[in-house]
C-alpha cells in the first residue's frame, strides 16, 4: 500500500480538489441517508393517516434532498476528474524527468517498450483508481457505518442479517483478491511485449516491407496478442467474480428481510414504513459493501502499476555530478589511464582492457579496428556516458567524475553511430547544437559539414520538415545534418563515430577539409574506410577491446600487420572498381 500511497505525492496542486471531492461525497451520502427516514415517515403516518400536508411536505423534502444529492454527485466528479487526471500528469512528468537523468547503464535496466508502458498505461491505472475508486473509497465506509446504525435503530433483530451476510463477503472478497493481485503484474509484463513488438515493427517497418516479411510480423503480432487476451482474460475472470458474490449475498439477505419483516408485521411488531425504509438502508449498505470490493479489486491492480512506475523513479542514477563540481574544461586533451570497462558489475569478460592513450588537444586521432572491437565503448567514456570501471579517463588534464555533467557533455560533441533526427524542420534539428544560433550560423555549420548543397535545393531551406525520425532525407544526407548539429555545440572535443559511411568520398573529403580548419578542436574519428584516417596525426588500432598500436599512417604501414592488411585489402577494392565500397 506505500507503493500506491507514494503516488498521492504527485498531485502537487490538485490535492485541494481531491479533498473536495472526498468532501462532497460525503455530503452527498448524508443527504442519501436521510431520504429513508423520510419515506418512513410518510408511509407510517401520512398515508396511514391520509395526511396529505405531511406527504406533499416529506415528499418535497426528498426531492429537495434528492436535487442536493444530485449537485454535489455532479460537482464531486468535477472535482475528482481535475485531481486525478492532475495526478497522472504529476507521475508522467516525474518519470520522464527522471529518465532524462538516466545515464546509458540505467537504460539498460529497461526495454523502450516498457518504459512507454509505465509512462502511459501504469500512470493511466492510477488515473482510473482516483476517478473511479474515490467516490465509493470514501462515500461506501461513511454509508456502510451509518447505514448500519440507522438499521439497528429502527430494527435490531433484523439487522442481524447484516452480521450474518458479512463475514461471507469478506471471505469472498480475500479470495478474489489473493487470484487476481499477481495477475496484474503478469497482465502489465504482457502489455510491455505487445508494444515492444508494435514498436519494433512500426521502425523497421520499411525493412519488413524489403524484405517481405510482413506476414511473419503479423504472425508474431498476433502471438503477444492473444498472450495478452488470454492474460487479460484470466486476471478479469477472477476479478468479475465479486459481482456474482455479492448480488447473490445480497438477494439472498433481502429475501430473509422480507420473510422475517413480513411476519413481523404480521404480528404487528413492525410497521410496513418501516420495512420500506430498513430494506432501503439494507440495499445501500449492501451496495456499499459491493463498492468496496471494487475499490479492492482497482487498487489491486493500482499496487501493481504503482510498483512498476517506483521501479522507474526510484532507480539509483549510475553517474551524478559531484559536490562542487568543475564547470570550466580548459581544453581538450584525452588522457586514459589503463581503462578497463565491463557493461554489468556481474559480466565475466571486460569490453575494455588495461587502455592507455593520451590525446593532445587540438589533435585530429583516427580509430580503426574490427566489429567488436569497442571503438564506440572507448568514446562513450570521453563524456561521461558510462564510466570506467576500472582506471581513469581525463579530459582537459581532469578526472572526468570531476566535472559537472552538463559542462562536460556541453564540452564534447559527439555524432553516433546512429544518426537520430527528430520530428520538426531542419533549423529545430540543428539549433539542438546551439539554441541561439540564427540561420548564418547553422549556414555556415551546414557548409562545414556539406550538408548546405541539398539544403538549398529543397523548396523550405532551413524550413524543410523533415519528418517522423527524418525520413525525408537520405542516410548520408542524415550523417551530414548530425555533423552540422554537432560543430554548432562548438565542442573542445568533437567525435565522430562512423559518421560519415553513408556519403561519397568526395563529399567525404570536403568534410575533412572543413574540420581540418578547426586547429583548436580535439577531433576523434571512428571509421571503417582507411581513407577516412590515414592523413590525422596518429591512428590508434583497436582489436578486441585493446589498443594493438598508436602511430601515423606511414609508423603503421610499415610496422602493423592489422593495419596493413587493412589497407591493402581496401586498396585493392578501390583499384578493382574504381571507387570505395561504401558508396
Amino acid at each position: 500500500m506505500k507503493q500506491l500511497l507514494r503516488m498521492l505525492d504527485y498531485l502537487g496542486g490538485y490535492k485541494r480538489s481531491m479533498i473536495a471531492a472526498a468532501v462532497l461525497v460525503i455530503v452527498e451520502t448524508c443527504f442519501e441517508l436521510i431520504i429513508p427516514l423520510l419515506m418512513a415517515d410518510l408511509i407510517d403516518t401520512g398515508v396511514a393517516q391520509r395526511d396529505i400536508d405531511l406527504i406533499i411536505s416529506k415528499g418535497i423534502q426528498m426531492g429537495i434532498c434528492a436535487v442536493l444529492s444530485l449537485v454535489t454527485g455532479l460537482l464531486y466528479a468535477r472535482y475528482a476528474a481535475r485531481a486525478s487526471y492532475g495526478l497522472g500528469a504529476g507521475i508522467r512528468e516525474a518519470q520522464y524527468e527522471k529518465v532524462q537523468k538516466y545515464s546509458f547503464s540505467n537504460l539498460d535496466h529497461f526495454d523502450t517498450s516498457s518504459l512507454v508502458t509505465r509512462m502511459t498505461t501504469d500512470v493511466t491505472v492510477i488515473q482510473n483508481s482516483i476517478n473511479g475508486g474515490l467516490r465509493p473509497l470514501v462515500r461506501a465506509p461513511f454509508m456502510l457505518v451509518l447505514g448500519i446504525a440507522f438499521s439497528v435503530s429502527m430494527n435490531a433483530k433484523l439487522s442481524l442479517v447484516f452480521f450474518v451476510s458479512a463475514p461471507i463477503l469478506g471471505a469472498c472478497l480475500f479470495f478474489i483478491v489473493r487470484k487476481a493481485a499477481p495477475m496484474y503484474s503478469v497482465l502489465q509484463r504482457a502489455v510491455d511485449k505487445l508494444n515492444n513488438v508494435v514498436q519494433e515493427g512500426l521502425t523497421a517497418i520499411r525493412a519488413v516491407k524489403a524484405f517481405v516479411r510482413g506476414e511473419y510480423e503479423e504472425e508474431k503480432f498476433s502471438g503477444v496478442n492473444s498472450r495478452l487476451m488470454e492474460t487479460g482474460q484470466k486476471t478479469f475472470l477472477y476479478a468479475t467474480l465479486n459481482i456474482p458474490a455479492f448480488q447473490f449475498t445480497m438477494y439472498t439477505s433481502i429475501v430473509l428481510i422480507m420473510w422475517f419483516g413480513g411476519n413481523m408485521i404480521i404480528s404487528d411488531k413492525l410497521q410496513v414504513g418501516e420495512l420500506t425504509g430498513f430494506l432501503s438502508y439494507v440495499l445501500q449498505v449492501m451496495n456499499s459493501l459491493m463498492m468496496l470490493s471494487n475499490v479492492f479489486i482497482l487498487l489491486t491492480r493500482s499496487l501493481a502499476s504503482a510498483a512498476r512506475i517506483n521501479e522507474v523513479i526510484d532507480e539509483e542514477l549510475d553517474l551524478v555530478s559531484p559536490e562542487n563540481a568543475v564547470t570550466e574544461i580548459p581544453d581538450g586533451s584525452v588522457d586514459f589511464d589503463g581503462v578497463s570497462f565491463k557493461y554489468r558489475d556481474t559480466a565475466k569478460e571486460y569490453a575494455l582492457s588495461g587502455v592507455d592513450l593520451h590525446i593532445n588537444a587540438g589533435e585530429t586521432v583516427g580509430i580503426l579496428g574490427g566489429t567488436g572491437a569497442s571503438k564506440t565503448t572507448l568514446v562513450q567514456l570521453i563524456p561521461r556516458l558510462y564510466d570506467a570501471t576500472a582506471g581513469t579517463v581525463r579530459v582537459g588534464g581532469r578526472d572526468v567524475r570531476e566535472y559537472e555533467l552538463t559542462s562536460l557533455r556541453n564540452a564534447v560533441g559527439i555524432v553516433l553511430q546512429k544518426n537520430l533526427l527528430f520530428s520538426g524542420t531542419i533549423r529545430e534539428n540543428l539549433q539542438w547544437g546551439d539554441s541561439e544560433a540564427d540561420d548564418d550560423k547553422l549556414w555556415e555549420a551546414c557548409r562545414r559539414a556539406g550538408a548546405a548543397e541539398f539544403i538549398e535545393r529543397m523548396p523550405g531551406g532551413l524550413s524543410t520538415d523533415l519528418g517522423q525520425g527524418g525520413v525525408n532525407v537520405s542516410g548520408g544526407q542524415k550523417q551530414r545534418l548530425c555533423i552540422a548539429r554537432a560543430l554548432l555545440k562548438e565542442p573542445k572535443i568533437l567525435i565522430f563515430d562512423d559518421s560519415t559511411s553513408a556519403v561519397d568520398t568526395a563529399t567525404e573529403a570536403g568534410i575533412r577539409a572543413a574540420l581540418a580548419e578547426l586547429k583548436d578542436v580535439t577531433k576523434i574519428i571512428i571509421a571503417q574506410r582507411i581513407t577516412s584516417v590515414m592523413n590525422t596525426d596518429k591512428i590508434v588500432i583497436m582489436d578486441d577491446g585493446r589498443i594493438n598500436a598508436v602511430g601515423t599512417h606511414d609508423e603503421l604501414l610499415a610496422g602493423n600487420p592489422i593495419y596493413r592488411e587493412i589497407y591493402h585489402s581496401q586498396m585493392r577494392e578501390e583499384d578493382g572498381d574504381g571507387t570505395s565500397d561504401n558508396r
